[in-house]
């Protein structure tokens, strides 16, 4: 059963999505668990790098040392294998201008505007539930006494 926050129209589009993964999960069988649609695409989407990379897009163009300086922590290596996944999943598009020495500019594709909505919900919740997730690494970490697991 869902908690009872998630009544209502939330809860049925959640157990909705439940039940849709379910039965990915009992068509598939184990032998081809990892070709199911869910687990590919929030294999891509739920990486460290994709959303915070979609968000970015959101509001502009940008080129790559627009989107390094606007994620400092990820390597350029990193970043351009997350760009050539995103823009292989049709979630961002790659723009070259006949410039010296070249333009290139990312923009957020059709098929990635349309993750705006969903990822929206995500961050909306990430942001009123930080504190509660918080407050439960402290309590597990305090209640670990320093045994590993």
């Amino acid at each position: 059963m869902l908690p009872e926050e998630l009544k209502g129209t939330r809860m049925s589009t959640a157990e909705n999505a439940i039940e849709r993964y379910s039965r990915y999960q009992r068509q598939l069988g184990d032998a081809q668990s990892a070709h199911c649609a869910i687990r590919d695409v929030l294999d891509r989407i739920g990486d460290k790098w994709s959303m915070l990379m979609i968000m970015e897009l959101a509001t502009r163009s940008q080129r790559f040392s627009e989107l390094h300086r606007a994620i400092p922590d990820i390597s350029k290596r990193m970043l351009t294998q997350t760009l050539r996944d995103l823009e292989r999943d049709g979630l961002i598009t790659r723009h070259v201008f006949p410039t010296r020495p070249p333009t290139v500019e990312y923009r957020l594709a059709p098929l990635g505007q349309s993750l705006l909505e969903p990822m929206a919900a995500l961050v909306d919740w990430a942001d009123r539930r930080y504190s509660d997730i918080h407050a439960a690494r402290v309590r597990f970490d305090g209640a670990a006494g320093g045994v590993p697991r």
